[in-house]
This record gives C-alpha cells, sequence and structure tokens, in this order.
C-alpha cells in the first residue's frame, strides 16, 4: 500500500466518544501545553521567573528576591506619561503593591497608625513568636501590621522589626496581638523603644484578607442567624478562646462553664501553643472577635472543662444568635473573596476593593506613600461608601462603580445595592454627587441579584450580572448614558472571567462560554462539558481570563477537581481552557496561574503571577523556569482505511515537524481491533529535527498517536504525518 496521509483538524474535542473524534475529525481529544498555529499543533512557550526586589527599612530596594503576599487577583500596567516608567498596580487577596524598577512597594491603605508606643514588644527566649501591646489595637486574626523606629529586642534585630513587609497577625486578644519573627530571640525581654509607630493595614473588617469565597446562607448561619449557633441571642454553643498563646476549643456551655474542650487546638502547624496551665485569673479572649473575660480558677494543661468568672458578660456582647441576623461587623461569612478593581487614571491608580471602599494612589507621591480613600481627597463628593466593581469609560472618562451605596441627598451614602451602577461627573473621578452642572448618576439594573464583571469594549461598557448582560452607552446630556439588557442568562461567573479584545467582549457563563461582537451570542466549544463537570463550582468565582494577542489566543484558568492544593478550602486555578478566536480552535490543559496580563511596555511577552506569590513572563524559553516541561498532544483513533475492515501492519511513519536543534519528541502509536477493545502501545519512537523515517511494527484496524516532548530546550510544530501501511488480513 502507498503512503497514507494523517490530517486531523484543528482543535481538542473531548465531548464525544473518541472513536466518533476520528470518524468525524479526524479531531485531536487532548494536550497539554500546545496551541493551534495555522491549523497545527504547536508547544507552548516556557517561562522564566521574573525577579522582583524587596525593599529596606529606609525604603530603597535591596538586592533580595521576594514575592507578593497573597494571591494575585488583579494586575494592571502603565507607561508613567510624564517619566515614562512602566509600572505595573497589583492588588492580591490581602495587599496592594506597586511594582516599578523591579521593586515591590507596599501601597496598602492604612486602617490606622498608632504611635509612639513605648515598649510595647515582648520576646521570649528562642521563640520566633513575639507579642504586641497597643490596647483597643482592633485589629483581627490574619490582618496585618508594620512597625516602624523598633529597636532591637531580645536579640531580635532592628531592621528585623521594622522590615518593610510587615507582619501577619496570629494570635488575638483585646489589647495584644502575637506576630511571628523570621529569626528567634536570643532573650526575654520586654522593650522596642519609646517612639514606636505600628501601622494597621485594612483587613479583614474592610473585605481584605478573605482568600475563598463563602456560600453559607440560611438558618443559622452568615446573614441570619448571627454567632448564636443553635441557641439564643447573645449565646455562642461552640467556638474557640486563648489563653495565653493556647487556642481551646468548646463544643457547650453550661452556666459560666465551658465544657467539651479540645485542648491546645489549631497548634503545630497552626498558630496555637501547646495544652499548658494557666492561673486563676488569666485572661481568656473569644478568638475572632477580641472580647475577654476572666479564669474563675487555676486551670491544668488536661482539664477538658473551663470555669468562667462571667460567661454572659463574655458571650453576651455584640454577638447575635440563632433567632436573629448577624451584624456585618459580626459576621464571619463572606459571599465574596478579596479581589480588585485597578484602574489607571492618567499617571495614577484608582482600586477599588471588592465589596469595600475605593482607594487613589498619587504616582507623583511617589513609592513611598499608601493608597488613601478617594473620599479623603480634595473636592470628593458623595463616593460611595461601598463599591463591587469599578472601570473608566471611554472614550468620555466617567469612572464607574457597578455595585454600589446608594445616594442619598444629603449626599451621604445609603445602603449597599448589590444592581445600582453610579457614575462620577465627567473627567471628575472623586465627583459622584450629581448637580445640574456635572454630569454624575445612576441607574439600577433589573434582571440577576448582583453585578458580577464589567469591561468596556468598543465605545460600550459591558456590565455582566449573575443572569444578564447590558450594554452602557454615553449618550450626553439629558440621560448621560443609556443602558440596554443585551441577553438573559448568559452572566459571567467572576469578577476576572470577562475580556475585550478588538471591540468583542468574551467571558465564561456557568456552563458555556459567550462572545458579544453587536449580538450576544454562545462560542461553539467542543469541550465545554469536559471543562465544567470537572470544574470546583465552589471556587468558579476564582477563574481568570487572559489574552495572549501573539497567537490569537483567549485563555481561561480555573479551579478543577484535579487539583492538588494541601489547602482544601482555598484551592486557586490550576488548569485552563484556551480558545483561538482566528481559528475557533480549542485547547486544554493544567497551569498555575491566578491572573495574566499581555505584553505591554518593556515586557514583550505576556507576564502572569502564580499562586505562590511569583512573577512569571510566559512564551520566554522552552522550559519550565529551568525544569522541565512536560507537553503533548493525543490525536483521535482513526481507522486506518475508511471501512476499518481489515487489520493492517503499520512498517513505516515519516513525520512532518518543525523543530529546535536540541528538541526531542516522542511518538507513542496506539492500536485496537475494535473501538471498545484493548489498546496496544507501541514506542516512545525519538523524533529528532533530523529524523527522516522512523521503522515500526504496530498492527491494528484503527491507530491513535501521542507526542510527547519532556525536556527543557524543546520547540515543535507538528505537520501532517504520512505513514506506510500494509494489509494484515480480517483479525
Amino acid at each position: 500500500m502507498s503512503l497514507q496521509l494523517l490530517k486531523y483538524n484543528a482543535g481538542i474535542v473531548k465531548d464525544t466518544t473518541e472513536y466518533s473524534a476520528g470518524k468525524n475529525g479526524p479531531f485531536w481529544v487532548d494536550s497539554q501545553l500546545v496551541r493551534f498555529v495555522n491549523g497545527y499543533p504547536e508547544k507552548f512557550g516556557g517561562w522564566q521567573k521574573s525577579a522582583i526586589y524587596s525593599i529596606n527599612p529606609d525604603g530603597d530596594p535591596n538586592s533580595t528576591e521576594t514575592s507578593i503576599s497573597g494571591i494575585c487577583r488583579q494586575m494592571s500596567s502603565w507607561r508613567g506619561v510624564t517619566d515614562g516608567v512602566d509600572r505595573i498596580a497589583v492588588g492580591t487577596s490581602n495587599h496592594l503593591y506597586i511594582i516599578e524598577n523591579n521593586a515591590l512597594y507596599d501601597i496598602t491603605p492604612l486602617r490606622k497608625t498608632t504611635s509612639n508606643l513605648t515598649n510595647p514588644i515582648t520576646t521570649a527566649n528562642g521563640s520566633t513568636e513575639i507579642t504586641v501591646t497597643d490596647n483597643g489595637h482592633g485589629v483581627k486574626t490574619g490582618d496585618f501590621v508594620v512597625i516602624n523606629s523598633a529597636t532591637a529586642t531580645g536579640g531580635i534585630p532592628a531592621d528585623t522589626l521594622n522590615r518593610m513587609s510587615g507582619y501577619q497577625v496570629e494570635l488575638v486578644s483585646a489589647n495584644t496581638y502575637t506576630i511571628v519573627s523570621p529569626t528567634a530571640a536570643s532573650s526575654t525581654a520586654t522593650g522596642g523603644g519609646t517612639t514606636i509607630d505600628i501601622k494597621y493595614l485594612i483587613g479583614e473588617a474592610e473585605n481584605l484578607g478573605i482568600q475563598s469565597s463563602v456560600s453559607a446562607l440560611g438558618w443559622g448561619v452568615g446573614g441570619w442567624g448571627g454567632n448564636g449557633i443553635g441557641g439564643e441571642a447573645g449565646t455562642t454553643n461552640n467556638g474557640e478562646i486563648i489563653i495565653g498563646t493556647e487556642i481551646i476549643k468548646y463544643t457547650g456551655i453550661t452556666s459560666n462553664t465551658l465544657t467539651g474542650c479540645t485542648r491546645g487546638f489549631d497548634n503545630d502547624p497552626g498558630p496555637g501553643g501547646p495544652a499548658t496551665t494557666h492561673n486563676n485569673g488569666a485572661t481568656v479572649t473569644l478568638r475572632h472577635f477580641g472580647l475577654t473575660t476572666t479564669l474563675a480558677e487555676a486551670l491544668d494543661a488536661t482539664e477538658e472543662e473551663i470555669d468562667l468568672t462571667s460567661a454572659s458578660n463574655f458571650l453576651g456582647t455584640n454577638l447575635s444568635g440563632f433567632n436573629s441576623p448577624a451584624t456585618v461587623a459580626d459576621s464571619t461569612i463572606h459571599l465574596d473573596n478579596s479581589s480588585w478593581s485597578i484602574n489607571i487614571w492618567d499617571n495614577d491608580v484608582i482600586a477599588t476593593l471588592r465589596n469595600g471602599k475605593i482607594y487613589y494612589w498619587d504616582t507623583s507621591a511617589g513609592v513611598a506613600t499608601r493608597a488613601v480613600l478617594v473620599s479623603s481627597i480634595a473636592n470628593a463628593a458623595s463616593v460611595p461608601e461601598v463599591a463591587g466593581i469599578s472601570t473608566v469609560s471611554f472614550p468620555d472618562r466617567h469612572f464607574i462603580v457597578a455595585g454600589a451605596s446608594k445616594y442619598e441627598t444629603d449626599g451621604s451614602s445609603g445602603p449597599f445595592d448589590p444592581m445600582l451602577v453610579r457614575w462620577s461627573s465627567q473627567e471628575e473621578f472623586a465627583k459622584f454627587a450629581p448637580t445640574t452642572l456635572n454630569t454624575a448618576g445612576d441607574q439600577r439594573l433589573e434582571v440577576g441579584t448582583k453585578i458580577v464583571a464589567m469591561i468596556n469594549s468598543r465605545e460600550e461598557t459591558i456590565i455582566s450580572t449573575d443572569e444578564a448582560v447590558y450594554g452602557m452607552t454615553f449618550v450626553g446630556d439629558p440621560f448621560i448614558f443609556s443602558f440596554r439588557l443585551l441577553a438573559t442568562g448568559v452572566g459571567a461567573v467572576g469578577i476576572n472571567s470577562m475580556i475585550a479584545i478588538d471591540g468583542n467582549a468574551f467571558w465564561m457563563g456557568p456552563k458555556s462560554f459567550y462572545v458579544y461582537d453587536g449580538v450576544v451570542k454562545e462560542i461553539p466549544c467542543p469541550l465545554k462539558h469536559f471543562v465544567f463537570d470537572r470544574m470546583q463550582t465552589a471556587f468558579i468565582g476564582k477563574t481568570v481570563v487572559g489574552h495572549n494577542v501573539e497567537f490569537s489566543e483567549i485563555i481561561w484558568f480555573y479551579v478543577s477537581d484535579q487539583n492538588t492544593a494541601t489547602d482544601t478550602d482555598n484551592p486557586e486555578p490550576d488548569a485552563y481552557v484556551t480558545y483561538n478566536y482566528n481559528e475557533q480552535a480549542w485547547a486544554v490543559g493544567e497551569m498555575d496561574r491566578t491572573v495574566w496580563n499581555d505584553a505591554f511596555g518593556a515586557r514583550e511577552k505576556p507576564f502572569a503571577f502564580s499562586s505562590e506569590g511569583f512573577l512569571y513572563n510566559q512564551e520566554t524559553g522552552t522550559s519550565d523556569d529551568g525544569a522541565a516541561m512536560n507537553c503533548f498532544i493525543e490525536a483521535s483513533p482513526r481507522e486506518i482505511t475508511a471501512e476499518g475492515e481489515n487489520l493492517y501492519m503499520v512498517d513505516r511513519v515519516i513525520p512532518d515537524a518543525t523543530m529546535g536543534a536540541n528538541s526531542n519528541l516522542s511518538l507513542f502509536m496506539n492500536t485496537r481491533k475494535y473501538p471498545n477493545g484493548a489498546e496496544t502501545v507501541k514506542g516512545p519512537f525519538n523524533i529528532t529535527s533530523t529524523t527522516e523515517k522512523i521503522s515500526t511494527r504496530v498492527k491494528g484496524r484503527q491507530i491513535a498517536l501521542k507526542f510527547q516532548s519532556t525536556g527543557t530546550q524543546d520547540e515543535w510544530q507538528l505537520g501532517d504525518l504520512r505513514i506506510d501501511t500494509k494489509m494484515a488480513g480480517l483479525r
């Protein structure tokens, strides 16, 4: 038999049987780090870590490489109009940063600063734990603090105590809290000096620091039922307390006695200390709330019942019960994780914390300054107290907030409305009070329960609720903006799941993908069931989209059911699905990225953050930051002849591939006699840039090919393969 050409259609098909994919295409059926270029499979480019450097206590960058704190949710890059400097604003689950000249500057807004404290730092010999005393600090576990002007204490150097990255708070009582030093103290001491300032970054109280959404509404939790689980208002039947450094979990309460106690809870690797003895009168703190009482008698390390001097005082303050709604201040249930909308206004940054406040960073003030409330700047008027997401309309330049506190006629902010759109006066991002002399205003959307995403596209702002998509268009006086309902039942899944490209909008919905090019349309996707069936829907809001213009490629990263994160309550995107909008070709694979930006300015390739907080330059080199890349593409099984009647022997393969000089590509040939029969795997057969032919002895009615590379220097694109076959009988 003469040589037979094996051609495959571009794209991965997974929503049908592999045999059907072979008969009706044939198509490719699986991939990892492979895309389609001009209809043919091509290995992804590699990626290299982009070094970012930490800052000394004096504010100057040093040569120590660092990573961001928290999970990067949003970033925006721009080139300064006046100085020509490329900068990146980075919003994470617990910080706001500026990257300038490869140095990382923390511009997270402050909740408050306590000044001129006297010797607030206490160390213990051999311990990394530091106790800070600041009466009425108001900090919560997980919040961040930055210490300034401290002197060396207990053998811990001043530069360590005053480090610019600050510390995350681990244990909290009413007037003290605990942080952890990178180095252990060499003595027990109390000190730090008499002019210490402590800066308290915004945190959980401001809706920052929440890594994952919590979907918990209904009887006994969240917005109804407060903190009194199963009891009356003013009582908590289970929870956690802190005595010294020991965390104790309790499951019941009788009069002034906590029962069912687990001693040394959340210890090793948690922040708590081991079970130990405590003196009569020791302070007892309700964890996460800071409410305190004292022990009624001494407590040894094994006791499982704890007598308090006043349980009613301890548990009855600022707590609501099963039959009363929880207050915002008391609630530990959050419907959205902490995320940011980062908008560039001229040279400066407007950063909106989702379900929080709006902040402004002035580039001209320098990287040593922090972002401040927009409502605090000169001439601000009626800035929404709480905002959902934000953008800047083009070309008219209104600052738009979607999900916002209502405007009250006295200029104050009313209740938060997740379906309300408010916009500032034109060219004045801080003026939201509508007057006859400006263009500020608002409009409530009707279809849906909350606004999820918002982008600018083709001189139109596209707004997605959880149920519908709207178009918002500048029309001038007297209405300023018009709103059109574009489609229902097609809402985006998350704040970062929608992207604008060449005037069109693309997004991921709960069960499909969509494009708006003047009309909202579902994008045909031959692997959507595969993607959505393996997605962890509890974390679908973490889905993030990016663009790679060089390859006309959109890439969505999502949390899959194959996620290997050890913290199962906080998994981050680990899988991706790509769409080549020029070739209508889809592909899938695995990669850990939480945000992705296309090439900009001095960055000639896309750049992205991993969940570990490192910045990578994508499409750079041929390796995974020096490690091997496991890349493959697998074809559907196809019958060697159209009828599939006879068995055939494949004696020879003539490869067609463009490869780098140091590349190695392995070919696996999988054959079957019947679609549901046993598969015989032959290979690997090695292919290099000089391979002319491969001698094989592979027999079957149908054949499936898999190409794989596992090195650090591989670069390849496949063409059209040919095989030489001979008839081998009917069975």
